[in-house]
């Protein structure tokens, strides 16, 4: 994951945490997906909408999203923007 997120958007920061341990037991759990948060800070989102942003961050994950991950939080911004 943390490969393609810098290959598609050379972030200038960048942080992405395993939230799967506090979904043990969830049915989204069961067949072995984790659950992700990620931020990232990248000059490639300054003025896109945050739709837009999640949704280049999804492109950028590509299959992952159907064979790595069950669920993903995302915090995508422009550099500058709070965190």
């Amino acid at each position: 994951m943390h490969g393609l997120l810098v290959a598609a958007f050379a972030p200038d920061a960048i942080e992405i945490v395993d939230d799967s341990h506090r979904h043990a037991g969830h049915a989204g759990a069961r067949d072995g997906r984790g659950h992700f948060s990620v931020d990232i800070a990248s000059a490639v989102f300054a003025g896109m909408a945050p739709l837009a942003r999640h949704r280049a961050v999804y492109q950028a994950l590509g299959d992952m999203m159907t064979t790595d991950i069950h669920a993903l939080s995302i915090h995508a911004r422009a550099p500058g923007e709070v965190r």
